[in-house]
């Protein structure tokens, strides 16, 4: 409803809506079911329409309203977001600092490291650069919207839980008063409405790479340096996930001497806890000359991990999906799943040894235990004691020497 503005007017009108000053600045004055009046602003930048919070109707008056609006006109009509220029108001929070706020609180809740990472990279690293310096009151669907369709197709799962978390965030906002609802990250009837439905995890698989380019790959990727290189070779030899290798450390690393490694066929064993695995049982993994060539030299390092980050820590899994785009990108043909058509990543490397183990007729126990996965019936399960870890290293060996061989088209050239 467009009124003309007067201090009467404000202070009697008690029913709940929008009423929009008739200057044509773009002033709101917003009374809610509360009974709670507060200034509004509603601008449209570089043909977008954002809407700001100018704050509460008893602490800013009708002219100092009308005076910032205009302001925030004359902003927008340069191009410019006034929500990125105004000076902090008293009391207000921006998204990282709510954000910052929030997380120790998030986090004490967590026990998965993989979670507790997840988390922090995420909101730091994937809102914060377009949500982070926006005060909370300010945010609105479109700035959210903004943030996941960069990555709601490439990257669906990362950016489904992204708007989780952002929710989250938003939804700790409103408790302590820094916002009114409704979440502006909220799904149903909201950003349902402005991205596109993608099925979900259970009917989507993460993107694999094709087996046919599986030695074209492993090529490709020799020939990089680094921790994340390195890590993402020793991912591939012993088919693990990501999170089991980033969070190597040089303590679980039994290395044979000659003669006990001729005796059992492989040179060393990798003993992964509990804590660390999906199905929450220690693990064991046969080691290869070629995976310790890859895991290098406990002296090279004064980390505890064996492929630590810069700062000594455990790397991001954001290091190895970067490495995996990098690769895809560096080829002429690129590395993309077979189904969807979308890049490979790192956990899809397992599916790749599993197409390889089934195609050639190997163990399929030795396989899904190689992958920690639960094989069969309750039943068989109950009676299957051994973790077959000499006919998986047999295994090992020979996908390792699939990988080492070249295709009839590289031994050509």
């Amino acid at each position: 409803m467009t009124k003309q503005f007067t201090i009467q007017f404000l202070k009697n009108v008690k029913e709940p809506k929008r009423y929009y000053d008739s200057n044509n600045s773009g002033l709101i004055f917003h009374v809610r079911k509360s009974g709670r009046k507060s200034w509004e602003q509603r601008l449209r930048v570089r043909g977008k329409q954002i809407e700001l919070g100018l704050g509460p109707f008893d602490s800013i008056s009708l002219a100092e309203a009308r005076s910032l609006a205009s302001k925030n006109k004359l902003l927008a009509s340069k191009g410019i977001d006034p929500r990125t220029e105004r000076e902090p108001a008293s009391g207000k929070k921006t998204f990282q600092e709510v954000t910052e706020e929030y997380l120790p609180i998030k986090l004490a809740e967590l026990t998965n490291q993989k979670h507790i990472e997840q988390w922090q990279t995420t909101l730091r690293t994937l809102a914060n650069p377009k949500l982070g310096s926006l005060h909370v009151d300010e945010i609105i669907p479109s700035d959210v919207q903004d943030v996941l369709s960069k990555i709601w197709i490439e990257r669906y799962e990362t950016a489904r839980r992204l708007r989780g978390r952002i929710e989250n965030v938003l939804n700790y906002a409103i408790a302590k008063g820094y916002r009114s609802p409704p979440n502006p990250a909220a799904w149903d009837g909201n950003l349902s409405m402005l991205l596109p439905k993608i099925p979900t995890s259970k009917e989507m698989h993460q993107p694999a790479l094709k087996l046919t380019d599986a030695k074209r790959w492993w090529t490709e990727l020799k020939i990089r340096d680094g921790s994340g290189a390195r890590a993402l070779a020793v991912l591939m030899l012993s088919a693990s996930r990501s999170i089991e290798v980033r969070g190597m450390q040089w303590n679980e690393i039994q290395i044979f001497d000659e003669d006990e490694a001729m005796r059992n066929g492989f040179a060393g064993i990798w003993t992964r806890p509990a804590g660390r695995m999906k199905e929450k049982r220690t693990h064991r993994v046969p080691l290869s000359n070629l995976m310790l060539a890859f895991i290098g030299d406990r002296n090279d390092t004064k980390s505890k991990f064996v492929f630590p980050s810069s700062n000594g820590g455990m790397l991001s899994d954001m290091t190895l999906n970067a490495l995996m785009k990098r690769i895809h990108k560096g080829d002429l043909s690129g590395f993309t799943d077979a189904n969807s058509g979308r890049v490979a990543v790192p956990h899809g490397l397992r599916s790749t040894f599993r197409d390889w183990a089934a195609e050639n007729e190997h163990s399929r126990e030795a396989a899904e235990l190689q992958l920690d996965h639960k094989f069969g019936s309750s039943v068989e399960h109950a009676y299957y004691r051994t973790d077959l870890l000499e006919k998986r290293a047999e295994l090992m060996k020979l996908w390792e020497d699939f990988l080492e061989t070249k295709n009839d088209e590289e031994r050509e050239t």
